[in-house]
Protein backbone atom coordinates (compact mmCIF):
# COMPACT_ATOMS: atom_id res chain seq x y z
CA UNK A 1 0.00 0.00 0.00
CA UNK A 2 1.30 3.47 -0.77
CA UNK A 3 -0.16 6.80 0.99
CA UNK A 4 -1.54 9.10 -1.55
CA UNK A 5 -2.18 12.54 0.56
CA UNK A 6 -3.87 15.61 -0.94
CA UNK A 7 -5.10 18.75 -0.51
CA UNK A 8 -8.88 19.11 -0.38
CA UNK A 9 -9.69 22.28 0.96
CA UNK A 10 -13.16 22.71 -0.86
CA UNK A 11 -14.52 19.74 1.13
CA UNK A 12 -14.75 21.76 4.33
CA UNK A 13 -17.45 23.95 3.42
CA UNK A 14 -19.50 20.70 3.37
CA UNK A 15 -18.29 19.25 6.71
CA UNK A 16 -20.73 20.38 9.44
CA UNK A 17 -19.53 23.21 11.77
CA UNK A 18 -19.79 20.72 14.72
CA UNK A 19 -17.53 18.18 13.29
CA UNK A 20 -15.29 20.66 12.59
CA UNK A 21 -15.97 22.35 16.51
CA UNK A 22 -14.85 18.66 17.57
CA UNK A 23 -11.88 18.05 15.73
CA UNK A 24 -10.60 21.10 16.92
CA UNK A 25 -11.08 20.54 20.47
CA UNK A 26 -9.85 17.12 20.40
CA UNK A 27 -6.53 18.80 18.57
CA UNK A 28 -6.57 20.89 21.50
CA UNK A 29 -6.38 18.46 24.28
CA UNK A 30 -3.39 16.78 21.87
CA UNK A 31 -5.23 14.32 19.91
CA UNK A 32 -5.72 14.22 16.23
CA UNK A 33 -9.35 13.47 14.14
CA UNK A 34 -9.88 12.01 10.93
CA UNK A 35 -13.17 12.16 9.55
CA UNK A 36 -13.30 8.68 8.09
CA UNK A 37 -15.67 5.81 6.31
CA UNK A 38 -18.69 6.86 3.97
CA UNK A 39 -18.10 10.92 5.76
CA UNK A 40 -15.74 10.93 3.68
CA UNK A 41 -16.44 8.56 0.20
CA UNK A 42 -19.41 11.17 0.12
CA UNK A 43 -17.36 14.36 0.26
CA UNK A 44 -15.63 12.98 -3.04
CA UNK A 45 -19.15 12.49 -4.61
CA UNK A 46 -19.65 16.07 -3.49
CA UNK A 47 -23.00 14.66 -1.91
CA UNK A 48 -24.47 15.24 1.54
CA UNK A 49 -23.71 12.74 4.40
CA UNK A 50 -25.75 11.83 7.37
CA UNK A 51 -23.22 10.39 8.38
CA UNK A 52 -20.29 12.11 10.35
CA UNK A 53 -17.77 9.17 11.95
CA UNK A 54 -14.61 10.16 13.36
CA UNK A 55 -11.34 8.23 14.23
CA UNK A 56 -9.14 9.71 17.07
CA UNK A 57 -5.82 9.28 17.43
CA UNK A 58 -3.78 10.07 20.11
CA UNK A 59 -6.33 9.92 23.19
CA UNK A 60 -7.03 7.56 25.47
CA UNK A 61 -11.45 6.92 25.55
CA UNK A 62 -11.53 7.98 28.85
CA UNK A 63 -10.28 11.47 28.20
CA UNK A 64 -11.85 11.76 24.53
CA UNK A 65 -15.37 10.67 26.80
CA UNK A 66 -14.46 13.70 28.54
CA UNK A 67 -14.08 16.19 25.64
CA UNK A 68 -17.36 14.37 23.78
CA UNK A 69 -19.31 15.31 27.18
CA UNK A 70 -18.18 18.92 26.88
CA UNK A 71 -19.75 19.15 23.76
CA UNK A 72 -22.78 17.99 24.01
CA UNK A 73 -25.00 14.50 24.69
CA UNK A 74 -23.28 11.31 24.46
CA UNK A 75 -23.54 7.76 25.20
CA UNK A 76 -20.18 5.08 25.39
CA UNK A 77 -21.25 2.47 23.62
CA UNK A 78 -18.13 0.38 23.29
CA UNK A 79 -16.19 0.99 26.13
CA UNK A 80 -13.69 -2.09 25.72
CA UNK A 81 -13.14 -0.87 21.78
CA UNK A 82 -13.86 2.84 22.38
CA UNK A 83 -16.70 3.85 20.74
CA UNK A 84 -18.75 7.04 21.69
CA UNK A 85 -22.01 8.30 20.40
CA UNK A 86 -22.34 12.34 20.56
CA UNK A 87 -25.86 14.26 19.74
CA UNK A 88 -25.37 17.91 19.22
CA UNK A 89 -27.78 20.58 16.81
CA UNK A 90 -29.42 17.34 15.36
CA UNK A 91 -26.24 15.25 14.48
CA UNK A 92 -25.59 12.26 15.28
CA UNK A 93 -21.34 11.76 15.47
CA UNK A 94 -19.62 8.47 15.91
CA UNK A 95 -16.38 8.81 18.29
CA UNK A 96 -14.11 5.78 17.93
CA UNK A 97 -10.42 5.33 18.65
CA UNK A 98 -8.45 3.08 15.85
CA UNK A 99 -8.73 -0.34 16.16
CA UNK A 100 -7.54 -3.56 14.93
CA UNK A 101 -10.22 -6.62 14.26
CA UNK A 102 -9.15 -10.18 14.56
CA UNK A 103 -10.92 -13.14 13.41
CA UNK A 104 -11.90 -15.63 16.25
CA UNK A 105 -15.42 -17.27 15.16
CA UNK A 106 -17.66 -17.68 12.16
CA UNK A 107 -20.58 -14.89 11.36
CA UNK A 108 -20.66 -11.30 11.25
CA UNK A 109 -19.96 -10.77 14.55
CA UNK A 110 -17.14 -13.50 14.98
CA UNK A 111 -14.29 -10.69 15.61
CA UNK A 112 -11.90 -9.68 18.46
CA UNK A 113 -11.53 -5.83 18.34
CA UNK A 114 -9.06 -4.27 19.73
CA UNK A 115 -8.55 -0.59 20.49
CA UNK A 116 -5.15 1.32 19.88
CA UNK A 117 -5.35 5.19 20.09
CA UNK A 118 -1.65 5.04 18.84
CA UNK A 119 -2.04 2.65 15.96
CA UNK A 120 -0.75 3.80 12.44
CA UNK A 121 -3.39 4.66 10.06
CA UNK A 122 -2.68 3.23 7.21
CA UNK A 123 -2.90 -0.01 9.48
CA UNK A 124 -5.89 1.06 11.27
CA UNK A 125 -7.56 1.35 7.69
CA UNK A 126 -6.91 -2.11 6.34
CA UNK A 127 -9.69 -3.13 8.41
CA UNK A 128 -12.70 -1.87 6.11
CA UNK A 129 -14.06 -3.18 3.54
CA UNK A 130 -13.63 -1.26 0.54
CA UNK A 131 -11.56 1.11 -0.58
CA UNK A 132 -13.97 3.78 -1.45
CA UNK A 133 -14.75 3.41 2.25
CA UNK A 134 -11.16 3.78 3.54
CA UNK A 135 -10.34 7.49 3.11
CA UNK A 136 -9.32 9.71 5.83
CA UNK A 137 -9.72 13.02 5.87
CA UNK A 138 -8.44 15.82 8.45
CA UNK A 139 -11.48 18.73 8.35
CA UNK A 140 -8.87 21.22 10.09
CA UNK A 141 -5.82 20.96 7.88
CA UNK A 142 -7.84 19.45 4.67
CA UNK A 143 -5.50 16.40 4.64
CA UNK A 144 -6.76 13.52 2.33
CA UNK A 145 -4.91 10.32 3.31
CA UNK A 146 -6.24 7.71 0.76
CA UNK A 147 -3.62 4.54 1.79
CA UNK A 148 -5.68 2.28 -1.24
CA UNK A 149 -6.85 3.98 -3.56
CA UNK A 150 -10.40 4.62 -2.93
CA UNK A 151 -10.54 8.12 -4.64
CA UNK A 152 -9.41 6.25 -7.79
CA UNK A 153 -11.67 3.41 -7.86
CA UNK A 154 -14.36 5.58 -7.17
CA UNK A 155 -13.85 7.86 -9.87
CA UNK A 156 -13.55 4.91 -12.12
CA UNK A 157 -16.84 3.23 -10.56
CA UNK A 158 -15.00 0.28 -9.45
CA UNK A 159 -15.96 -1.34 -6.17
CA UNK A 160 -12.46 -3.25 -4.75
CA UNK A 161 -11.59 -4.54 -1.41
CA UNK A 162 -8.61 -3.10 0.82
CA UNK A 163 -6.95 -6.41 2.16
CA UNK A 164 -7.90 -9.82 2.15
CA UNK A 165 -9.40 -9.52 5.35
CA UNK A 166 -12.57 -8.61 3.63
CA UNK A 167 -12.85 -12.77 3.51
CA UNK A 168 -13.83 -12.38 7.33
CA UNK A 169 -17.21 -11.00 6.87
CA UNK A 170 -20.06 -12.31 5.29
CA UNK A 171 -22.14 -9.36 5.38
CA UNK A 172 -19.91 -8.00 2.94
CA UNK A 173 -21.24 -9.71 0.26
CA UNK A 174 -24.28 -7.89 0.76
CA UNK A 175 -23.30 -4.85 1.47
CA UNK A 176 -21.32 -5.08 -2.42
CA UNK A 177 -24.65 -5.45 -3.37
CA UNK A 178 -26.26 -2.00 -1.72
CA UNK A 179 -22.97 0.18 -2.66
CA UNK A 180 -22.79 -1.05 -6.06
CA UNK A 181 -26.72 0.12 -6.26
CA UNK A 182 -25.90 3.15 -4.71
CA UNK A 183 -23.28 4.37 -6.55
CA UNK A 184 -22.76 3.05 -9.36
CA UNK A 185 -20.61 0.06 -9.32
CA UNK A 186 -19.29 -2.58 -10.80
CA UNK A 187 -17.76 -5.18 -8.50
CA UNK A 188 -13.45 -5.78 -9.16
CA UNK A 189 -13.04 -8.96 -10.29
CA UNK A 190 -10.70 -9.77 -7.65
CA UNK A 191 -13.20 -9.08 -5.26
CA UNK A 192 -16.05 -11.04 -6.84
CA UNK A 193 -13.75 -13.74 -6.21
CA UNK A 194 -13.64 -13.35 -2.39
CA UNK A 195 -17.87 -12.52 -2.59
CA UNK A 196 -17.83 -15.88 -4.27
CA UNK A 197 -15.63 -17.91 -1.48
CA UNK A 198 -18.10 -16.25 1.58
CA UNK A 199 -21.69 -17.65 -0.03
CA UNK A 200 -21.82 -20.47 2.08
CA UNK A 201 -21.81 -18.32 5.51
CA UNK A 202 -24.40 -15.28 3.76
CA UNK A 203 -26.92 -17.90 5.25
CA UNK A 204 -26.30 -17.69 8.24
CA UNK A 205 -26.43 -14.24 9.07
CA UNK A 206 -28.78 -12.58 11.93
CA UNK A 207 -32.56 -11.75 9.59
CA UNK A 208 -31.82 -8.24 10.73
CA UNK A 209 -28.87 -7.86 9.10
CA UNK A 210 -29.88 -9.89 5.41
CA UNK A 211 -33.32 -7.45 5.63
CA UNK A 212 -30.82 -3.74 6.19
CA UNK A 213 -28.68 -4.67 3.52
CA UNK A 214 -31.51 -5.40 1.40
CA UNK A 215 -33.79 -2.49 2.25
CA UNK A 216 -30.37 0.05 1.36
CA UNK A 217 -30.51 -1.65 -2.26
CA UNK A 218 -34.55 -1.28 -2.64
CA UNK A 219 -34.13 2.75 -1.68
CA UNK A 220 -30.80 3.50 -4.36
CA UNK A 221 -30.72 4.64 -7.13
CA UNK A 222 -28.61 2.47 -9.72
CA UNK A 223 -30.74 -0.92 -8.42
CA UNK A 224 -29.15 -2.66 -11.73
CA UNK A 225 -26.13 -2.61 -10.49
CA UNK A 226 -26.16 -4.35 -7.27
CA UNK A 227 -28.12 -7.00 -8.94
CA UNK A 228 -25.33 -7.42 -11.34
CA UNK A 229 -22.54 -7.30 -8.90
CA UNK A 230 -24.57 -10.06 -6.96
CA UNK A 231 -24.30 -12.17 -10.39
CA UNK A 232 -20.68 -11.35 -11.09
CA UNK A 233 -19.76 -12.86 -7.83
CA UNK A 234 -21.31 -16.06 -8.43
CA UNK A 235 -23.67 -15.70 -5.92
CA UNK A 236 -27.01 -15.85 -7.47
CA UNK A 237 -27.55 -19.66 -7.97
CA UNK A 238 -26.95 -20.48 -4.08
CA UNK A 239 -28.13 -17.83 -2.52
CA UNK A 240 -30.97 -16.53 -4.63
CA UNK A 241 -31.79 -19.40 -7.27
CA UNK A 242 -35.25 -17.30 -7.85
CA UNK A 243 -33.50 -14.54 -9.65
CA UNK A 244 -30.79 -16.82 -11.06
CA UNK A 245 -33.49 -19.14 -12.67
CA UNK A 246 -34.17 -15.39 -14.93
CA UNK A 247 -30.76 -15.25 -16.44
CA UNK A 248 -31.56 -18.27 -18.63
CA UNK A 249 -35.07 -17.74 -19.39
CA UNK A 250 -35.71 -16.56 -23.04
CA UNK A 251 -38.19 -13.50 -23.89
CA UNK A 252 -39.92 -13.35 -27.81
CA UNK A 253 -37.27 -10.70 -28.88
CA UNK A 254 -40.64 -8.67 -30.50
CA UNK A 255 -42.05 -7.80 -27.57
CA UNK A 256 -38.60 -7.97 -25.33
CA UNK A 257 -35.35 -6.44 -27.72
CA UNK A 258 -33.56 -6.07 -24.80
CA UNK A 259 -32.86 -9.82 -24.07
CA UNK A 260 -33.48 -12.31 -21.29
CA UNK A 261 -35.95 -12.31 -18.10
CA UNK A 262 -32.95 -11.11 -16.45
CA UNK A 263 -31.76 -8.17 -18.65
CA UNK A 264 -35.37 -7.19 -18.30
CA UNK A 265 -35.75 -7.07 -14.59
CA UNK A 266 -32.29 -4.80 -14.21
CA UNK A 267 -33.95 -2.48 -16.99
CA UNK A 268 -37.56 -2.64 -14.52
CA UNK A 269 -35.62 -2.39 -11.67
CA UNK A 270 -34.44 0.98 -12.88
CA UNK A 271 -37.36 2.60 -14.02
CA UNK A 272 -38.97 1.38 -10.79
CA UNK A 273 -36.07 4.07 -8.79
CA UNK A 274 -36.33 6.36 -11.65
CA UNK A 275 -40.52 6.34 -10.83
CA UNK A 276 -40.11 6.50 -7.50
CA UNK A 277 -38.01 9.32 -7.10
CA UNK A 278 -40.21 11.29 -9.74
CA UNK A 279 -43.48 10.31 -7.72
CA UNK A 280 -41.49 11.20 -4.37
CA UNK A 281 -43.15 7.49 -3.11
CA UNK A 282 -42.62 7.48 1.09
CA UNK A 283 -40.06 5.38 2.61
CA UNK A 284 -41.96 1.74 2.45
CA UNK A 285 -43.88 2.41 -0.32
CA UNK A 286 -40.72 2.75 -2.18
CA UNK A 287 -39.96 -0.69 -0.67
CA UNK A 288 -43.06 -2.32 -2.45
CA UNK A 289 -42.41 -0.70 -5.77
CA UNK A 290 -38.63 -1.88 -5.81
CA UNK A 291 -39.53 -5.52 -4.71
CA UNK A 292 -42.36 -6.01 -6.86
CA UNK A 293 -40.49 -4.89 -9.64
CA UNK A 294 -37.64 -7.06 -8.60
CA UNK A 295 -40.08 -10.21 -8.51
CA UNK A 296 -42.50 -9.46 -11.34
CA UNK A 297 -41.22 -12.17 -13.42
CA UNK A 298 -40.09 -14.56 -11.42
CA UNK A 299 -43.17 -16.65 -12.39
CA UNK A 300 -41.37 -16.88 -16.16
CA UNK A 301 -39.26 -19.67 -15.88
CA UNK A 302 -41.70 -22.25 -14.50
CA UNK A 303 -44.14 -21.47 -17.77
CA UNK A 304 -41.70 -20.52 -20.14
CA UNK A 305 -42.17 -22.52 -23.56
CA UNK A 306 -41.17 -22.40 -27.42
CA UNK A 307 -44.61 -23.13 -29.52
CA UNK A 308 -44.65 -25.19 -32.39
CA UNK A 309 -44.24 -21.86 -34.34
CA UNK A 310 -41.57 -20.54 -32.56
CA UNK A 311 -43.05 -18.20 -30.46
CA UNK A 312 -41.83 -17.95 -26.75
CA UNK A 313 -44.18 -17.71 -24.57
CA UNK A 314 -45.00 -17.49 -20.86
CA UNK A 315 -48.74 -18.31 -20.08
CA UNK A 316 -49.89 -17.45 -16.73
CA UNK A 317 -46.40 -16.30 -15.38
CA UNK A 318 -47.92 -14.14 -13.36
CA UNK A 319 -49.59 -16.49 -11.28
CA UNK A 320 -47.19 -18.85 -11.33
CA UNK A 321 -45.05 -15.91 -9.47
CA UNK A 322 -46.62 -16.56 -6.15
CA UNK A 323 -44.27 -19.28 -4.77
CA UNK A 324 -41.14 -17.67 -6.11
CA UNK A 325 -41.82 -14.59 -4.71
CA UNK A 326 -42.61 -15.76 -1.45
CA UNK A 327 -39.38 -17.72 -0.85
CA UNK A 328 -37.18 -14.92 -1.94
CA UNK A 329 -38.68 -12.48 0.11
CA UNK A 330 -38.20 -14.71 3.17
CA UNK A 331 -34.66 -15.61 2.05
CA UNK A 332 -34.03 -11.96 1.91
CA UNK A 333 -35.97 -11.45 5.41
CA UNK A 334 -38.43 -9.27 3.93
CA UNK A 335 -41.07 -8.26 6.91
CA UNK A 336 -44.48 -10.08 6.18
CA UNK A 337 -45.94 -6.76 5.69
CA UNK A 338 -43.77 -6.33 2.72
CA UNK A 339 -45.17 -9.49 1.03
CA UNK A 340 -48.72 -8.03 1.27
CA UNK A 341 -48.04 -5.71 -0.92
CA UNK A 342 -46.02 -7.56 -3.47
CA UNK A 343 -48.22 -10.26 -3.89
CA UNK A 344 -51.04 -9.01 -5.41
CA UNK A 345 -49.02 -6.35 -7.30
CA UNK A 346 -46.87 -9.22 -9.10
CA UNK A 347 -50.44 -11.65 -9.20
CA UNK A 348 -51.77 -8.57 -11.51
CA UNK A 349 -49.11 -6.68 -13.24
CA UNK A 350 -50.27 -7.86 -16.66
CA UNK A 351 -54.19 -7.23 -15.77
CA UNK A 352 -54.58 -4.09 -18.10
CA UNK A 353 -53.45 -6.57 -21.20
CA UNK A 354 -56.52 -8.56 -21.01
CA UNK A 355 -59.13 -5.97 -21.24
CA UNK A 356 -60.36 -2.31 -21.19
CA UNK A 357 -60.81 -0.96 -18.09
CA UNK A 358 -64.38 -0.70 -17.27
CA UNK A 359 -65.84 0.70 -14.04
CA UNK A 360 -66.14 -3.41 -13.03
CA UNK A 361 -62.87 -4.46 -13.50
CA UNK A 362 -61.42 -1.03 -12.09
CA UNK A 363 -62.83 -2.00 -9.51
CA UNK A 364 -62.38 -5.85 -9.09
CA UNK A 365 -58.77 -4.80 -9.44
CA UNK A 366 -58.43 -2.47 -6.79
CA UNK A 367 -60.27 -4.86 -4.42
CA UNK A 368 -57.55 -7.67 -5.51
CA UNK A 369 -54.71 -5.06 -4.99
CA UNK A 370 -55.39 -4.50 -1.25
CA UNK A 371 -53.58 -3.38 0.54
CA UNK A 372 -51.56 -2.41 -2.51
CA UNK A 373 -53.03 0.04 -4.90
CA UNK A 374 -53.87 1.23 -8.82
CA UNK A 375 -51.72 3.77 -8.52
CA UNK A 376 -49.34 1.87 -7.30
CA UNK A 377 -50.29 -0.84 -9.36
CA UNK A 378 -50.12 1.82 -12.54
CA UNK A 379 -46.40 2.70 -11.44
CA UNK A 380 -45.04 -1.12 -11.82
CA UNK A 381 -46.99 -1.42 -15.10
CA UNK A 382 -45.05 1.22 -16.06
CA UNK A 383 -41.70 -0.05 -15.13
CA UNK A 384 -42.39 -3.26 -16.79
CA UNK A 385 -43.29 -1.75 -19.87
CA UNK A 386 -40.14 0.66 -19.78
CA UNK A 387 -37.84 -1.75 -18.87
CA UNK A 388 -37.38 -2.75 -22.41
CA UNK A 389 -34.45 -0.61 -23.90
CA UNK A 390 -34.48 0.16 -26.70
CA UNK A 391 -38.14 0.27 -26.93
CA UNK A 392 -39.47 4.07 -25.60
CA UNK A 393 -40.60 4.24 -22.39
CA UNK A 394 -44.15 4.16 -22.10
CA UNK A 395 -47.72 3.34 -19.42
CA UNK A 396 -49.75 0.96 -21.34
CA UNK A 397 -51.96 0.86 -17.51
CA UNK A 398 -52.26 5.31 -17.44
CA UNK A 399 -56.51 4.87 -18.99
CA UNK A 400 -56.83 1.91 -16.20
CA UNK A 401 -55.56 4.95 -13.57
CA UNK A 402 -57.76 7.65 -14.82
CA UNK A 403 -60.69 5.43 -14.88
CA UNK A 404 -59.89 4.50 -11.06
CA UNK A 405 -59.08 8.01 -10.12
CA UNK A 406 -62.80 8.90 -11.92
CA UNK A 407 -64.53 6.58 -9.41
CA UNK A 408 -62.04 7.30 -6.40
CA UNK A 409 -60.48 3.59 -6.15
CA UNK A 410 -57.06 4.58 -7.00
CA UNK A 411 -55.77 4.66 -3.61
CA UNK A 412 -58.16 2.02 -1.86
CA UNK A 413 -60.61 -0.26 -2.74
CA UNK A 414 -64.24 0.25 -3.29
CA UNK A 415 -65.88 0.67 0.37
CA UNK A 416 -68.70 -1.61 0.97
CA UNK A 417 -72.08 -0.27 0.53
CA UNK A 418 -73.86 -3.05 3.13
CA UNK A 419 -73.11 -4.02 6.47
CA UNK A 420 -74.36 -5.82 9.17
CA UNK A 421 -76.51 -2.69 10.83
CA UNK A 422 -78.06 -2.19 7.49
CA UNK A 423 -79.53 -6.01 7.41
CA UNK A 424 -80.54 -5.98 11.11
CA UNK A 425 -82.36 -2.37 10.18
CA UNK A 426 -84.38 -4.37 7.14
CA UNK A 427 -85.34 -7.15 9.37
CA UNK A 428 -82.21 -9.69 9.41
CA UNK A 429 -80.67 -11.69 11.96
CA UNK A 430 -77.05 -12.05 13.21
CA UNK A 431 -75.46 -15.36 11.89
CA UNK A 432 -73.52 -17.12 9.06
CA UNK A 433 -76.11 -16.06 6.97
CA UNK A 434 -75.57 -12.62 7.02
CA UNK A 435 -72.29 -12.73 6.49
CA UNK A 436 -72.90 -14.72 3.35
CA UNK A 437 -75.34 -11.95 2.17
CA UNK A 438 -72.54 -8.96 2.72
CA UNK A 439 -70.13 -11.15 0.60
CA UNK A 440 -72.73 -11.36 -2.18
CA UNK A 441 -73.87 -7.92 -1.79
CA UNK A 442 -70.17 -6.63 -2.04
CA UNK A 443 -69.49 -9.04 -5.07
CA UNK A 444 -72.75 -7.55 -6.93
CA UNK A 445 -71.46 -3.56 -5.91
CA UNK A 446 -68.03 -4.41 -7.61
CA UNK A 447 -70.21 -5.93 -10.71
CA UNK A 448 -72.19 -2.52 -10.21
CA UNK A 449 -75.58 -3.80 -9.74
CA UNK A 450 -76.39 -1.29 -6.99
CA UNK A 451 -73.95 2.28 -6.63
CA UNK A 452 -75.86 3.82 -3.63
CA UNK A 453 -78.03 2.89 -0.12
CA UNK A 454 -81.36 3.17 -2.03
CA UNK A 455 -80.28 1.03 -4.71
CA UNK A 456 -78.43 -1.02 -2.43
CA UNK A 457 -81.86 -2.28 -0.63
CA UNK A 458 -83.53 -3.08 -4.06
CA UNK A 459 -81.17 -5.27 -4.94
CA UNK A 460 -80.97 -6.91 -1.70
CA UNK A 461 -84.83 -7.70 -1.39
CA UNK A 462 -84.98 -9.31 -4.76
CA UNK A 463 -82.25 -11.91 -3.76
CA UNK A 464 -82.56 -12.31 -0.21
CA UNK A 465 -85.97 -12.88 1.67
CA UNK A 466 -85.40 -9.62 3.46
Amino acid sequence: MTQTTTQKPQWRKNIPAIAQEICQAIAECGGKAWLVGGSVRDLCLQQSSKDIDLEVYGLDVDKLLRIAQSLGHTEQVGKHFGVIKLWRDGHEIDLALPRTETKTAQGHRGFTVTSNPQLNPEIASSRRDFTINAMMFDPISSELLDFHHGQEDLQNRILRHVSPAFSEDPLRVLRAMQFAARFKLSLAPETAQLCANLVAEVSNLPDSRLWCEWQKWTHAPYPSFGLQALKDSGCLSTLYPELEALTTCPQDPRWHPEGDAWVHTLQVCDQAALISKRERLDYETCEHLMLAALCHDLGKPITTFTDEDGNIRSPNHSEAGFEPTASFLKRIAAPKRIAQFVHPLVHDHITHLCGEPTSRAVRRLAHRLEPASIELWEMLVEADASGRSPSPACRPALAWLEKAQALSNHTEKTPAIVNGHILMDMGMTSGKDMGACIKAAYEAQLDGKFCDLPSAKKWLKNHFEI
